[in-house]
């Protein structure tokens, strides 16, 4: 398919996902339950550390999580107890546990306290056209604290090779501003151009078949060679093509 047929082609797929009635099944839902910047910000980001494996058991858990922060997730972050986290004892989903819970409501008051919350860190740390190593940055900072070794691995490292698909997803969420009430815009500091595609194995083969993705492993690189190709479509909102690529992978098993 040719550049410009291509570009047509997916333009035609963003206008048609990139739609309210994507919220419906997705897990961004559960931020949009919020109008406050940094109740959006907690409940996205939590919502975004817990997504993986089907999409429904990922909407109830992360809602049941939001409901262990007393629906009011800011608020929570900030003026929790100690013996307030043992309710996030029996919450589990996939390998993220109770005390991976308890560990990032901590560090996340932390982030809040000492450093102005996410988005001061991500804008601190950015690159003109990447924001992979302020994701890297992130982690660091987000468990400066004590922590339990186990729940580092709930947040990837695009400087250890990895596409660091969820912490993507979530960036695009409060980043990207587009005219259909799916995505936030909330992050005023930073730029939609700055955003890579979430890519996981929906994206990935998508992009495969379309011809703008070579590498067969979803790493880094394969982040890297992606971002590159859908920029030359749209420079200014190459994130948008992740409706396109996973509707078509999603809904249309293309």
């Amino acid at each position: 398919m040719e550049t410009q047929d291509l570009k047509e082609f997916l333009d035609t797929k963003v206008l048609q996902y990139n739609h309210p009635r994507f919220i419906e099944s997705d897990p961004i839902q559960v931020p949009h339950a919020f109008t406050a910047k940094e109740d959006i910000e907690i409940a996205g980001f939590l919502t975004a550390t817990i997504a993986w494996g089907n999409r429904k058991s990922i909407i109830s858990s992360a809602k049941r999580l939001i409901e262990l922060l007393d629906n009011a997730p800011y608020d929570f972050v900030l003026n929790h107890t100690p013996s307030d986290l043992d309710r996030c004892v029996p919450f589990v989903h996939r390998t993220f546990n109770g005390e991976d819970c308890k560990q990032f409501i901590r560090s996340l008051q932390h982030l809040y306290k000492t450093y102005g919350g996410l988005e001061s860190i991500f804008s601190k740390y950015a690159e003109t056209d990447s924001l992979q190593g302020a994701i890297s940055r992130f982690k660091s900072l987000f468990f400066e604290i004590d922590h339990r070794p186990r729940s580092q691995k709930h947040i990837s490292d695009p400087l250890k090779n990895s596409a660091a698909k969820r912490i993507n997803m979530m960036l695009r969420w409060f980043v990207r501003r587009d005219n259909s009430g799916v995505d936030f815009g909330i992050w005023k500091s930073l730029s939609p151009a700055q955003l890579s595609c979430p890519l996981d194995v929906h994206s990935g083969n998508v992009a495969r078949k379309l011809g703008l993705l070579t590498r067969k492993q979803n790493d880094a690189k394969a982040l890297q060679e992606l971002d590159q190709n859908l920029r030359h479509l749209d420079p200014m909102d190459p994130v948008k093509y992740d409706f396109a690529l996973f509707g078509l992978g999603v809904f249309e098993k293309f």
